[in-house]
């Protein structure tokens, strides 16, 4: 009876053992208090890298995105660990729609990724354009967890060297969409922004 009771703890023990590690895979996979520590190893660029990649990507000098970046930089406190090259096209006559697709760099990645953006918004707001954009990503440390939602408010945006730059933030996640192109845009309005693995119709 007594050797019985000694199989029975030990199974016992094993299980709650499983158990918990179970609950704790589980609890990385769905963690909300995203990054997590390890994170921190991850590598970030360096501005002089971004300003070559950006100058490249827009296909405009260094000195023009370079006094952007340096502004990102100081703002943000901290260096990037991605960023995003695409274009995109926009219009608005009160509600204003926006496309947009690109590929996301990261250091750790051995290959860019695909990424589509889109977007709506509401306020006043008239005209349209169609840019090149050169955006820096904070806190991104898995390429997957840029598919998400960000909310933003295009009206904060302001002009650096005739480049227009604002901010998205969503989970800890920073992006800092630097934008050139042709056309005109109007006012201020608030909207979000949906970043998926493809192209989406509806801007939600």
């Amino acid at each position: 009876m007594h050797r019985r009771q000694m199989i029975l703890s030990g199974l016992a023990a094993t299980a709650g053992t499983a158990g918990l590690s179970a609950c704790a895979t589980r609890g990385q996979a769905g963690d909300p208090n995203y990054p997590i520590r390890s994170d921190q190893q991850a590598q970030a660029y360096t501005a002089e890298e971004l300003v070559a990649a950006g100058s490249r990507e827009l296909g405009i000098a260094a000195e023009a995105i370079g006094g952007a970046i340096e502004r990102i930089f100081a703002e943000q406190g901290d260096r990037p660990t991605a960023y995003i090259a695409g274009e995109e096209g926009s219009g608005a006559a009160g509600v204003g729609l926006r496309y947009g697709r690109g590929a996301l760099h990261m250091k750790d990645l051995s290959a860019s990724q695909e990424v589509f953006w889109q977007g709506i918004s509401i306020g006043w707001d008239v005209g349209g354009n169609a840019s090149r954009v050169f955006t820096l990503v904070y806190g991104l440390f898995h390429p997957d967890m840029i598919y998400r939602r960000y909310p933003g408010v295009e009206g904060s945006a302001y002009l650096v060297g005739g480049l227009g730059v604002n901010y998205q933030r969503a989970d800890g996640i920073v992006l800092a969409p630097i934008r050139t192109g042709v056309g005109l845009r109007l006012g201020a309005n608030v909207g979000t922004m949906a970043y998926s693995r493809q192209r989406n119709l509806l801007p939600f």
